[in-house]
């Protein structure tokens, strides 16, 4: 049987549990997703993310932390980073001169999206976290309450350029990038955590703008994650859980090699399929047929979770016996996507990245 790690799972507290340890040790389970809830200072988080590569080496610690108000590591030293959007208006102000301390237009908003990449990817790295589900490439149509701020731009050029220079700033940090949400959140106004949004633009509509980016990205972008939307006259079922959204388009028509992630298998949006009600573990099959490498399922493990962290462990014996019974194949090439996006470098210890010129210089630029 082929080894694939697909699941990404998450944990209580601030530190591991004997079932979050046996939990992490499943075969099926790849890494597992940080929460502000398992943060209480740099000291506490580099203890748990070296506790987590105790149990295994290989498992991918991923965080949400893209700056603005989706960042969850804020005090002790953690750099509060703008929202995307700052980053734009940056872009769109009259270039200022050469000499000049404001910095504004597009050429110092591309340098301060790279030094918004490397001191993200720096300080995650510090403590011992792998990767941030960041940049996101959605589009700023102004009716998005979900997304809102944390869109660069309206304009899928910009996006594109903005973004592809912070994934730059990742790439100097040693960390990957992960585009979301494919191919665009950004035009529904429902929120894909409560409701199920409805985008009913054409293909050609959606290619044209809101997927762009992961075109033009093809090249530097190593994971993606798409939303939990559904385009009905592309495909009944959302697009993560859409062969044609993962594999004709995304992989056939805009050529995307890298990992695939699935949004959060909690949110509403995925809990109706074909518009029938699904278990975690039949949305995780769906994900993995459809083309995905990945699944998450989010803020189950706590004990204030409805069943106390149950879900989890339904997902994992549940996923265990789908293999089994070929409701799913693990692939070799998912497995591959998966480890790729483990940092090959060694991160700098904090206080040594504190004084270098790199992180220095990023400061200065950031909005």
């Amino acid at each position: 049987m082929t080894f694939h790690a697909p699941l990404i799972i998450d944990i209580a507290g601030l530190t591991l549990s004997k079932v979050d340890r046996k939990r992490l040790k499943h075969p099926l389970v790849g890494g597992l997703i940080l929460f502000a809830r398992n943060w209480q200072d740099r000291a506490q988080l580099t203890a748990l993310c070296h506790d987590i590569k105790k149990v295994r080496s290989d498992l991918l610690i991923c965080v949400d932390h893209e700056g603005g108000r989706v960042q969850r590591f804020k005090t002790d030293g953690f750099t509060h980073l703008p929202p995307m959007r700052a980053l734009g208006e940056m872009w769109m102000a009259p270039p200022s001169a050469t000499t000049a301390s404001k910095k504004a237009g597009p050429l110092d908003a591309t340098n301060a999206a790279t030094a918004c990449g490397y001191v993200l990817g720096a300080e995650l790295r510090a403590c011992g976290v792998d990767l941030s589900f960041t940049p996101v490439l959605d589009l700023d149509y102004g009716e998005s309450g979900v997304i809102g701020d944390r869109a660069f731009a309206r304009d899928p050029r910009v996006v594109s350029l903005l973004a592809k220079s912070l994934m730059h700033g990742l790439l100097q940090s040693g960390m990957a990038n992960c585009g979301k949400h494919f191919p665009g959140h950004g035009y529904v106004k429902a929120d894909s955590h409560t409701d199920i949004p409805v985008d009913t633009r054409s293909l050609k509509t959606i290619l044209a703008d809101d997927a762009a980016p992961y075109r033009w990205l093809n090249t530097v972008t190593t994971s993606v994650m798409p939303a939990h939307v559904i385009y009905p006259k592309v495909d009944a079922r959302p697009a993560g859980f859409s062969s044609t959204w993962l594999g004709d388009i995304l992989r056939g028509q805009l050529g995307f090699d890298g990992a695939i992630f699935s949004d959060d298998l909690s949110m509403a949006g995925a809990r109706l399929i074909d518009g029938q009600p699904v278990s975690y573990t039949e949305a995780a099959v769906v994900a993995l047929n459809a083309g995905c490498d990945m699944v998450l399922l989010c803020n189950q493990s706590t004990p204030n979770s409805e069943g106390g962290g149950r879900a989890v462990d339904e997902l994992i014996d549940g996923l265990t016996e789908a293999q089994l019974k070929s409701h799913w194949q693990a692939l070799e090439a998912s497995e591959a996507r998966r480890r790729a996006l483990l940092p090959r470098t060694p991160a700098p210890h904090w206080d040594a990245l504190m004084v270098s010129p790199a992180y220095m210089q990023a400061l200065d630029w950031l909005p």
